[in-house]
């Protein structure tokens, strides 16, 4: 169960919203570099982010270069998933790589607010809207996609068991 506060923002953040170029070329170092994340459309973000919070989003959240970056910064903020009406292609993938939730549900974004409380169930696919009394269902991952996301990611998933998901036999 993930729970957290709600950060919204509208359609098409792109990765240089997500961590702009003028600090990405600056440093590598990821914990120099979470301390601008999202500046550029919150200035408060970077400071206030709290751990599990979740970012709620409109249409086409990540889209622009496939900056792994993007993801992994918003993970190591703290945030706990991304809802969004959708999201673009490599971004998304990027996220389960990282082990970030990434949920497609577009109905939260017009029943959500900034500062709402909601709870996310992966497994469930359900997702509570705690402040509001609301609920609203997605389509969870399928299971191999789920152990990914779970383990933190591909690497995590790879360093615990020695294998990759799709490799494992199902019998």
């Amino acid at each position: 169960m993930i729970r957290g506060r709600v950060w919204k923002f509208g359609d098409n953040v792109n990765t240089d919203n997500i961590i702009p170029g003028r600090y990405k070329f600056k440093t590598q170092n990821l914990e120099e570099l979470v301390k601008y994340v999202l500046i550029d459309l919150n200035p408060e973000f970077p400071e206030k982010v709290g751990k599990g919070d979740i970012i709620v989003a409109g249409r086409n959240f990540g889209c622009g270069s496939s900056r792994e970056h993007a993801p992994r910064l918003l993970k190591i903020a703290g945030i706990g998933a991304v809802i969004a009406k959708s999201f673009a292609r490599i971004f998304f993938r990027n996220s389960i790589n990282i082990g970030l939730p990434v949920i497609i549900a577009p109905e939260v974004y017009e029943k959500t607010f900034e500062g709402d409380i909601i709870e996310v169930s992966l497994e469930g696919g359900i997702i509570r809207n705690i402040t509001r009394n609301l609920s609203f269902k997605f389509k969870p991952y399928p299971p191999k996609i789920m152990r990914i996301v779970l383990e933190g990611g591909v690497v995590e998933y790879y360093r615990r068991h020695g294998v990759f998901p799709w490799e494992e036999s199902t019998g």
